[in-house]
C-alpha cells in the first residue's frame, strides 16, 4: 500500500487507473470502515481511503481537537484490508487558505435531524468529500465512493451532490456494521466508559421497539410514540435530539399516508454522559 500527504502524489499514484474506488474517512478505524474498504475493492481498479479529520464538520464546541489520531494503526489495518493507496493530508495540503467556497446542500434534506443539532454540519461535509472527490477521481471517466449507512443523513446528501453536480461516481452505502450487543460500530465508541459502553446498546434498541410499534400504528400515532421513545431514554439517563421514524426517500415525516406506502428508517440520536451517538435501523 502506497502512503501519499499531497495532492499531485495522489494523482501519481492513480495516473494509470481509471475506475478508482474510494472510501474516505476520519481515521480512528473500526471494522465498519474496513468493510467499507472490502467492498469497494470489488467495485474498481483500484481501491483508495483517506484519512483527514475535517475542521469545517466539527462546530466550536465539538471535539476535533481531541478527536482520536491513529494514523499508525489505521495504516496497518487499511493494509491488510486490501487499500492499494492512502491519502494522508496535512490541513494546509487540504486547505492551503481559508475554505470560502463551500458547498450548501439544500435545506429540506440538511437542515433537518443532524443538520438541526449540528448547524453546518452537512456545509462542512459537502465541501470536504467534493475536494476529495476532485483529488482522487480527477480526469477518471468514472468511479464509486463508499460511504456507511450508519451515518443515514449523510449518505443522501453526498448522493444528491453527486447527482447534481453531474459527477461520474456511484455512491454506495455500506450496511452498519455492530458489536455483537447491536451498538452500531463509531469511532467515538472509544470516548465510552466501561458502564457507558455497557448502556450504550439502548439506543439501537430504543430504536428497533420504535420501529415495531410503529409497524402496528398509524401516522397520527407517530409524534406520541416518538415521545414515548425519547422519554424512555431520557430516564435511563441520555439526552436524547431526536428518535423519529421517517420515509427513507426524503427523510421527511410521512404525512397522510398509510405507513406502508413508503419504505422507512427510524434514526436516533442521543448524548450518553459526554458521548453523542447516532445510530438507525431501516423498516
Amino acid at each position: 500500500m502506497h502512503i501519499v500527504h499531497t495532492i499531485a502524489d495522489l494523482r501519481q499514484q492513480l495516473a494509470a487507473y481509471q475506475r478508482p474506488a474510494f472510501v474516505p474517512t476520519m481515521g480512528n478505524l473500526h471494522d465498519g470502515h474496513i468493510a467499507l474498504v472490502k467492498q469497494a475493492r470489488a467495485m474498481g481498479d483500484v481501491t483508495v481511503s483517506s484519512i483527514f479529520v475535517n475542521r469545517l464538520q466539527f462546530a466550536p464546541h465539538e471535539d476535533f481537537d481531541s478527536y482520536p489520531r491513529t494514523l499508525d494503526a489505521d495504516a496497518e489495518r487499511l493494509k491488510e484490508a486490501g487499500c492499494n493507496v492512502l491519502f494522508a493530508p496535512r490541513e494546509k495540503e487540504l486547505y492551503p487558505e481559508p475554505q470560502t467556497y463551500k458547498v450548501h446542500p439544500a435545506s429540506e434534506l440538511s437542515d433537518i435531524l443532524e443538520g438541526h443539532f449540528r448547524p453546518g454540519f452537512f456545509i462542512g461535509v459537502s465541501t470536504v468529500v467534493l475536494k476529495l472527490f476532485s483529488c482522487v477521481f480527477a480526469g477518471k471517466p468514472e468511479g464509486v465512493a463508499a460511504f456507511g449507512k450508519k451515518d443515514y443523513q449523510q449518505v443522501m446528501v453526498v448522493r444528491r451532490m453527486v447527482q447534481q453536480f453531474a459527477l461520474p461516481i456511484e455512491i454506495v452505502g455500506g450496511e452498519t456494521q455492530r458489536a455483537a450487543d447491536g451498538l452500531a460500530l463509531s469511532s467515538r465508541n472509544s470516548y465510552l466508559s466501561p458502564a457507558e459502553r455497557l448502556e450504550a446498546v439502548q439506543l439501537s434498541k430504543a430504536l428497533q421497539a420504535l420501529g415495531e410499534a410503529a409497524r402496528k400504528a398509524g401516522v397520527a400515532d407517530l409524534p406520541a410514540l416518538e415521545a414515548k421513545a425519547m422519554q424512555a431514554l431520557a430516564r435511563r439517563g441520555w439526552k436524547p435530539d431526536y428518535l423519529t421514524v421517517r420515509r427513507r426517500t426524503d427523510l421527511l415525516t410521512p404525512q397522510n399516508e398509510p405507513l406502508g406506502s413508503h419504505p422507512l428508517v427510524v434514526l436516533g440520536a442521543a448524548k450518553l454522559g459526554m458521548t453523542r451517538l447516532i445510530d438507525n435501523i431501516e423498516i
